[in-house]
């Protein structure tokens, strides 16, 4: 029997704790524990009126959200302190005005910090995901002046400079042979593969604002082939999650499930839906899709891509209710009027229990999170199709990155019409013929 709403609620209400049951810490590298700063522990901390910067969290904190095997970890696998780590690994220091870059050049810092901000006010990004950019960003800096012996990065390719471009672009595969090979520390393919990604970006803000004449990372992704491991986190497979949805008996437990591997939303994200984030009234040619004014990796829009028939049938039982205020998931119990992350961890655990599940999947307990892990490497999967199909569109910009033109030559519709083709048949698989 499991255990009541009220329960639940109470005990999750005084304290949000952090999740960390996907993560295998002895496979965390130093730069994996700070992307796990800056996206988990950061956003809590903003969530909370708290600087995720500017005030390091007490080791209370992490005791209050269950947190301490961050803290644990951190310092079993890589013999840090928290204090340590957020002197040295973060680059917050204490009592510490900015931020510590790994140069001293003042134009190639001043480039770096315009970047940083105009990412964050015209993709309007949270500060976690502006200050994981800007971890990514430092840790190239420093392998730029340990594998050339200068801090300016920007000399060598302003407009109207003599030196050959080759110079320039030996100068930024010199920093990825260092960060590759020349460190003690060794980086994960997957932390190498964002370093390129942010770098590339950042040499490309350069080159459209005229500030530089060329960006001397555009070949990285033909020379740096890095193969990212398989992620430690495993996934639900098409089969489990059809048995979740046979073994749904109402349309709470059928959106549960719905929004977890069919839109691919986090435990968070689903607990607090609200009527008013979905927008149906599209273009013909268009599709149904969820606004977030606050999410993780900023603001965004998630597709509708299935299960619009479920989403119907959980407003028109709610709407019977005269008390109801728009909440998918309604809670009378504790602060908000919807229910917790952890309510929604405790309702899919009760279903994957029914459902019969396995009790472990390659070592995890089913959670949601290995449920929305199907919907992104279901997403992953399809996303490589269709990149594989626009290959000769992106050769012919003259883009060794396919993804650019998914990006910038693509309109959102048309991408969203695209991705939608090729992941409905791996969505009707799962979940049956639905809408």
């Amino acid at each position: 029997m499991s255990r009541s709403d009220a329960e639940q609620e109470s005990e999750s209400n005084v304290e949000q704790a952090l999740s960390f049951d996907g993560v295998r810490w002895t496979s965390c590298s130093l730069e994996d524990f700070t992307d796990l700063y800056w996206d988990e522990i950061a956003p809590c901390l903003e969530a909370e009126g708290i600087d995720p910067r500017g005030e390091k969290p007490t080791h209370q904190w992490f005791q209050n959200h269950n947190a301490r095997s961050f803290l644990a970890a951190l310092r079993r696998h890589h013999d840090r302190s928290f204090g340590d780590f957020w002197n040295e690994d973060l680059g917050l220091g204490d009592n510490k005005e900015g931020y510590t870059w790994a140069t001293t050049d003042e134009a190639t810092i001043d480039a770096l910090e315009q970047f940083l901000n105009r990412r964050k006010s015209r993709y309007s990004l949270a500060s976690s995901s502006i200050e994981a950019m800007r971890t990514r960003l430092n840790l190239y800096v420093r392998a730029y002046q340990e594998a050339n012996g200068t801090g300016d990065l920007l000399t060598p390719i302003l407009r109207g400079q003599e030196n050959p471009a080759y110079e320039a672009v030996d100068a930024v595969y010199a920093a990825f042979d260092w960060l590759n090979e020349g460190t003690e520390d060794k980086y994960s393919a997957q932390t190498l593969q964002r370093v390129r990604r942010v770098v590339d970006a950042w040499y490309q803000h350069l080159v459209g604002r005229r500030v530089t004449s060329m960006n001397p990372a555009s070949g990285l992704y033909d020379e740096f082939k890095w193969e990212v491991e398989e992620s430690p986190t495993p996934s639900l497979s098409a089969n489990h999650i059809r048995k979740l949805m046979q073994t749904s008996e109402t349309t709470q437990e059928q959106l549960l499930v719905v929004a977890l591997a069919g839109w691919g939303l986090r435990a968070s994200e689903v607990a607090a839906l609200h009527v008013s984030q979905f927008h149906r009234d599209v273009p013909g040619d268009d599709i149904p899709f969820i606004t977030f004014e606050s999410r993780k990796n900023g603001p965004g829009e998630v597709s509708l891509l299935y299960g619009m028939d479920v989403f119907d049938s959980r407003i028109d039982e709610l709407a019977d209710d005269e008390t109801w205020t728009g909440y998918l998931f309604p809670s009378s119990q504790g602060e908000t009027p919807y229910v917790t992350r952890d309510t929604i961890r405790n309702w899919f655990q009760d279903l994957a229990s029914k459902a019969d599940l396995p009790v472990r999947i390659e070592g995890e307990r089913p959670s949601p999170q290995l449920c929305r892990r199907f919907w992104y490497d279901t997403y992953t999967a399809v996303l490589e199709g269709v990149l594989e199909g626009i290959n000769e569109i992106a050769a012919e910009q003259g883009s060794s990155d396919p993804q650019v033109v998914m990006q910038n030559y693509l309109s959102d519709s048309r991408s969203r019409q695209v991705r939608r083709e090729f992941m409905q048949d791996q969505l009707n698989a799962a979940f049956g013929e639905r809408t």
